[in-house]
């Protein structure tokens, strides 16, 4: 029935390599869901040509539902798909496979893969098993061929495993000025830095500037309505939300504090998803010193090994002679950039005002001398499930992440990937940028660096009527697939070399 169905909704044309990715049954609601993915840009009439076409096949009863999702991949995505594939089914052969033993080409809709293999090795059901698991998640049609490795086992080398050094970073303190009592019973000395708090604690203190109040209530276990406060306050690194539940002999003097006044809070830490919660026990006055300037953070030093993401190199065929260009300004030669991309389960890049996101997809891509040399790009799993809305924006299914790393294995790869570059990011500073210096902040790792933004750097040189990526990308006749961090990177390497050379210098 499958093969029927998919036959009558390929007749639309922007419907004729979709695949079936899901079918949800809910017996409660008498409801059908299923899922679809296409590779072309479908409309509202192609949805309801879609609809009314599984109504044949779904029982009378049932009501019916369909979700669509828009995957375009490229050849880079289906490789990595192919060796995932691979190191799933046929762990005997994945490991003595590395990145080159894996070629990708795409004609039209269909893509060829060729794996090489060592000649000692039964390469039986390989292809089918790969096909099988690449039309599970893009669409088009997938032709597989496994050739002959000419390399014998004792040539192959065998990496040497390597530890990158471990290192502590001191969590920084200031001394707390004008220390007074006003419910606690013990005199605090030093606060830590907000900024430096993402870790879990039964004591900690901080100090700051009281920048909100909000007298809130709850109904304990004896069914008595109790109150509490949320302050947010601030010591200048950061700002943080801190819970305070009232007792009833200081419970007068807590509601004498209003914005404006410097308080010290002792309490514990929590980490939840993200999210860092403050629950001060107790509340005393005290402020930041005057004239107060953070101490520079101290960062764990580079990694000396790649361990989990490893960059490939990476060539353009536009990019081909590129110095030859005279129009190429001079202030990229002798630079070297790192531009980046992510996709992220939304849209929070502070912790301190809700649960933090976590970030699904990094792309990155080197430029050296003013050419694209090396590419960095890996899935990241967020440890929570992907909204539908985040789904259908960027094309990124559970499946995709599941199986990827977690950030604490990624970013210390990240952090090597960008050492001695300047980071470059189409609104970067105000979006992209706070993610991966959190991330990289809660393993020790200061991504202290210099950021383009070539967001600001469009309006600055452009007329346009407006500044998305796709429409500054446009501008330079750049297509891509739009919402994946991978292409949004590359493209943005490409914007950024542009719009340097119109503006023949780098930003100040």
């Amino acid at each position: 029935m499958i093969d029927s169905i998919l036959a009558e909704l390929r007749t639309a044309e922007n419907l004729k390599n979709c695949i079936i990715e899901s079918v949800l049954l809910d017996s409660t609601d008498k409801k059908v869901t299923v899922g679809l993915i296409t590779d072309r840009a479908y409309s509202d009439s192609d949805k309801l040509f879609a609809l009314k076409a599984l109504k044949k096949y779904i029982p009378a009863q049932f009501d019916c539902d369909i979700k669509i999702i828009k995957l375009t991949p490229d050849a880079e995505m289906v490789k990595r798909s192919v060796a995932e594939a691979i190191a799933k089914n046929f762990r005997a052969i994945s490991v003595t496979l590395d990145e080159s033993d894996i070629t990708v080409q795409k004609r039209g809709d269909d893509f060829e893969y060729t794996i090489s293999v060592m000649s000692a090795l039964s390469t039986a059901g390989i292809c089918e098993r790969v096909t099988e698991c690449l039309k599970k998640t893009y669409c088009g049609n997938f032709y597989g061929r496994c050739v002959e490795c000419k390399k014998l086992a004792d040539e192959l080398e065998v990496e040497e495993e390597h530890e990158n050094v471990d290192f502590e970073v001191p969590i920084r303190k200031f001394t707390i000025a004008d220390f007074a009592f006003l419910e606690g019973s013990e005199k605090q000395d030093t606060a830590v830095y907000i900024s430096d708090l993402n870790f879990e604690s039964e004591k900690v203190v901080i100090c700051g500037t009281i920048e909100d109040i909000r007298e809130r209530t709850y109904t304990n276990s004896k069914n008595v309505e109790k109150t509490y406060y949320n302050f947010t306050i601030s010591d200048t690194t950061a700002m943080l939300r801190v819970t305070y539940f009232t007792r009833l002999r200081s419970i007068e003097k807590i509601k004498t504090l209003k914005v404006g006044d410097s308080i010290v809070c002792t309490g514990k830490s929590e980490l939840y998803k993200g999210f860092l919660r403050f629950t001060a026990n107790s509340i005393d006055y005290g402020s930041v010193p005057a004239g107060f300037v953070p101490e520079k953070r101290v960062s764990k030093p580079v990694p000396k090994y790649y361990e989990t993401v490893k960059p490939q190199p990476f060539s353009d065929i536009s990019q081909t002679d590129m110095f030859t260009d005279t129009s190429l300004p001079q202030c990229l030669k002798g630079q070297t950039f790192v531009v980046f991309d992510l996709e992220t389960t939304g849209l929070n890049s502070s912790p301190a005002s809700g649960n933090m996101d976590s970030i699904i997809e990094i792309g990155a891509y080197k430029v050296k001398d003013g050419v694209i040399c090396e590419s960095f790009t890996t899935f990241i799993n967020p440890a929570r499930k992907l909204s539908e809305e985040i789904i259908n924006l960027t094309g990124i299914t559970e499946e995709m992440v599941s199986a990827a790393p977690t950030y604490e294995k990624v970013m210390p790869d990240f952090y090597k990937f960008c050492d001695g570059a300047i980071l470059v990011g189409h609104n970067a500073a105000g979006f992209d940028f706070k993610f991966v210096d959190y991330y990289c902040a809660k393993l020790g790792y200061m991504l202290e660096r210099r950021i383009i933004d070539t967001l600001p750097l469009s309006q600055e040189l452009l007329f346009l009527s407006n500044y998305k990526l796709n429409t500054v990308a446009d501008k330079f006749g750049i297509t891509f697939n739009h919402h994946r961090a991978i292409d949004d990177a590359y493209v943005t390497a490409k914007i950024f070399i542009e719009l340097i050379k119109i503006k023949k210098s780098l930003p100040k």
